[in-house]
């Protein structure tokens, strides 16, 4: 242990100064939090503490019980442990890769603080990582002074400058679109996440911070970004959860869901359909392309990612007509009887989105024209729900015509997939990814599960097959009765009046609709159910397993990790 001490202790030495003699807090690296000094940026500095971090974290790697010496080097066993996060704290916040913003400027002069940034960022979220789970006692992290550290920072101009710094970094290659290769884009997006996310669960001033203006929104954006532009790479899969994660988290918090109303002006080159709204709209649209889209390896996330449009959709005052066909769409989707019948937790997905439409029905409706007029050219979906057999007979020929429809597509895909290449020929291109934990059921990372349904779909044994009484134990259950009833009452009106005065443009109906009313009609409104994020065992693996994964990746090159005996994940090669 005082080996990797006194390893940390030379970053702070200048020339010949004795170690012990060498008062840290004189040498902290950049302005920011606790220190208003800012030490002149010296290229040779920054070199040889971009070295030293390295050798951290390679002697921390191959340290079998890491957790443990974790927890000793950021406690008071470790006398530079105030310094050492406020340093690597600031650092990062301060950050700057895009300089005086001339353009291409990177090309020019050579950044010796980039790859500090960057290793700094690794060994601050590594300190900041910690077995104790966060529902314990109050004083639950004194011994990690990290983690203690960050959770009492607590003056408004240090939240301002964590949070202009993490978002400048966020938003990099947003800014990078403009002027193609105009700035430098760097690539430490996943540990920028970690942090967000330790900052937020380890201090909750920080996180109310962060909700009390719409600089939220400027962090949503980019972790969106980040997450429609990663859904149909492999590799990204983690970058997509943590992302995901973030947003749940917020979304617990009833500013969240109010902000996501500020009109939305597109500034970058996020892959959905062209709208014109709100944040909530673009949330909602990354949302369906992530569900409709995605890979195989994303299905895990749909009940949270509808967790959260549940979490936000009392506070919708207007949806768009591209987000309000985009949430039918998905009720349409999981509504069909093949998809509700082939696994014993997909008729979930569809409580959620009934729940969701409940929401904005009863307590969003007089700005929401877009979504009602959706949900009445759409109703066969929603009677066809409702009337949804349980006969066993027609639950076997649901399956049974899926099957057959799925047989050819499934003997074309294995027709195509590639002959592996020689080793010779990937040597030098080898795609390299860490495995990550199971994803945490939604249940489990949040307060409140959906009743008990969520309960009992969890002990379903190998081999399980639909049955009668299992779809009418949830069927029973669908919340439906709101929605019928605004069929109910306005189907009828919007007929008469499309035959009475021959209307066929839509925007005559909808101007009918934002003009309706259903107060007195609709059934008593429901309390409002919102399921924050709750840290659990499962979840604290997984978030382990992400972190040190994204290191070893970041490492390869040149290979540190040769000859190690990697134990918390797999390494896989394409």
């Amino acid at each position: 242990m005082s080996r990797e001490i006194t390893v940390i202790a030379l970053i702070f030495q200048e020339g010949s100064d004795d170690l012990s003699a060498i008062d840290s807090c004189e040498y902290i690296w950049e302005a920011g939090v606790g220190f208003a000094t800012k030490p002149p940026q010296v290229a040779e500095h920054d070199q040889r503490r971009t070295e030293i971090l390295k050798l951290f974290v390679d002697m921390l790697f191959r340290n079998e019980n890491r957790m443990r010496w974790i927890a000793r080097f950021t406690s008071a066993e470790n006398r530079h442990v105030l310094p050492l996060f406020t340093s690597l704290l600031n650092i990062v916040c301060a950050y700057d890769p895009v300089g005086f913003g001339v353009p291409y400027n990177y090309l020019l002069f050579t950044d010796s603080r980039e790859p500090l940034v960057q290793t700094a960022l690794q060994v601050l979220i590594v300190c900041l990582d910690s077995e104790t789970q966060s529902s314990d006692k109050k004083n639950e992290y004194a011994d990690n002074f990290f983690i203690n550290y960050l959770s009492r920072i607590h003056r408004e101009e240090d939240f301002e400058f964590m949070l202009k710094g993490m978002t400048r970094l966020l938003t990099n290659p947003l800014v990078a679109t403009y002027l193609p290769s105009s700035t430098k884009k760097i690539t430490c997006h996943q540990e920028l996440l970690v942090l967000l996310w330790k900052c937020c669960e380890y201090n909750q001033k920080f996180m109310f911070y962060l909700l009390k203006t719409s600089d939220v929104l400027e962090v949503l954006v980019p972790i969106l970004f980040h997450i429609s532009a990663s859904r149909n790479d492999s590799a990204r899969v983690g970058l997509i959860h943590m992302g995901v994660f973030i947003i749940l988290l917020l979304s617990g918090e009833r500013n969240f869901g109010v902000r996501l109303n500020k009109p939305y002006t597109p500034r970058a080159a996020i892959d959905v359909q062209s709208f014109t709204g709100t944040h909530a709209d673009l949330l909602i649209l990354v949302f369906h392309k992530l569900i409709t889209t995605g890979n195989h390896r994303l299905q895990s996330l749909f009940d949270c990612l509808l967790t959260i449009i549940v979490n936000v959709s009392p506070y919708l005052k207007s949806i768009s007509m591209v987000a309000a066909n985009k949430l039918i769409h998905l009720i349409e989707a999981f509504s069909t009887p093949w998809f509700l019948f082939s696994s014993p937790t997909n008729h979930l997905l569809i409580f959620f989105l009934l729940e969701v439409l409940n929401n904005i029905i009863q307590y969003q409706f007089d700005g929401n024209s877009n979504l009602v007029y959706t949900i009445i050219r759409k109703r066969q979906v929603f009677y066809q729900l409702a009337n949804l057999s349980s006969d066993s007979a027609y639950i076997m020929k649901m399956l049974q015509g899926r099957k057959s429809r799925k047989s050819g597509a499934v003997a074309e895909s294995k027709s195509s997939i590639a002959v592996a290449k020689p080793v010779d020929d990937v040597e030098n291109k080898t795609n390299v990814k860490a495995t990550l934990a199971e994803t945490p059921l939604v249940s489990a990372m949040t307060e409140k599960g959906m009743n008990d349904l969520a309960q009992e779909s969890d002990d379903v044994q190998e081999g399980w097959m639909a049955t009668t009484d299992w779809v009418e134990s949830w069927k029973s259950k669908l919340p439906l009765q709101t929605v019928m009833r605004l069929l109910q009452v306005l189907v009828p009106q919007v007929e008469k009046i499309c035959i009475d005065k021959g209307l066929t443009d839509e925007s005559e109906i909808l101007k009918f609709l934002q003009h309706g009313t259903l107060v007195g009609l609709l059934p008593v409104p429901h309390p409002i159910l919102i399921r924050k994020y709750q840290a659990n065992a499962g979840t604290n693996h997984w978030f382990r397993t992400y972190l040190w994964g994204v290191i070893y990746l970041r490492n390869i090159d040149p290979p540190i990790w040769y000859d190690t005996n990697v134990k918390l994940f797999e390494i896989q090669k394409a």
